[in-house]
């Protein structure tokens, strides 16, 4: 049986790909920066539903320290991880201009220092002696194409980007791949501090007149993450119903 852990497994996204990773035979480690009762219980109930093995960490990705020590745990609970889910993150909507030098760090510190040390730290513990082992980090399509009033963001999202695109090369011949999904607008709690118009909006704007939901990104990354895509790696693949094409 095969371990994954996902990071930012507390929110919407996280929690649908922790869940469709179950559902699958896999044992999931939930992770959490904050919400480790959360997580917790989101652990549990994965236990219960699906028969599997879980745990709940918690890590501010952000800090290679924090990091290690969630694989140390993660190691102890449930063994090695076979595949990563680097999902945490955190937005931001302010004029460029406005932007502090910490708010700077801070979104690249979680959105793309979080996705370094994770995949360094699965890299050398146990996916490169094994010969084997997947990837997945989940950009955004702002990271493709850049979005107004999300600078820092955007740059942490494009950053992303690049890194899988060389990871992959450059871990190829060691059998792992590395590949990333780029969502579009998906219906988490993060869209709660938008209008309704707003929403219809975006939807109107979405060639498949319709918003994503966060098992549409799950469905996706169960896929990449399965032998059916072992010739599929270094590859962005945006999950958007057409908004960016």
């Amino acid at each position: 049986m095969k371990n994954v852990l996902v990071t930012g497994g507390t929110g919407g996204i996280g929690y649908a790909i922790a869940e469709r990773f179950a559902q699958n035979g896999y044992n999931v480690a939930v992770h959490t920066h904050r919400k480790h009762e959360k997580a917790k219980s989101l652990a549990d109930e994965l236990r219960q539903k699906y028969g599997i093995k879980t745990t709940a960490v918690s890590a501010d990705v952000s800090c290679h320290h924090s990091v290690s020590k969630m694989f140390d745990i993660i190691k102890t609970e449930l063994g090695e991880i076979d595949v990563l889910i680097n999902n945490a993150g955190i937005a931001q909507q302010k004029l460029f201009t406005d932007i502090s030098d910490e708010e700077w760090h801070k979104m690249l510190g979680v959105n793309l220092d979080g996705v370094f040390f994770c995949c360094k730290e699965a890299l050398k513990r146990h996916m490169i002696k094994n010969h084997s082992g997947v990837i997945l980090n989940i950009s955004s399509m702002w990271g493709q194409v850049g979005a107004s009033c999300e600078v820092h963001y955007s740059a942490a999202k494009a950053g992303v980007i690049g890194l899988t695109k060389a990871l992959a090369k450059e871990v190829g011949l060691s059998g792992i791949r590395v590949n990333c999904i780029c969502p579009g607008v998906i219906m988490t709690d993060m869209m709660k501090g938008f209008d309704e118009d707003t929403i219809t909006a975006l939807k109107d704007e979405t060639p498949l007149n319709q918003l994503g939901t966060p098992q549409d990104i799950a469905e996706t990354a169960v896929f990449l993450c399965s032998d059916k895509a072992k010739f599929i790696t270094g590859q962005i693949l945006g999950v958007n119903g057409g908004f960016i094409i």
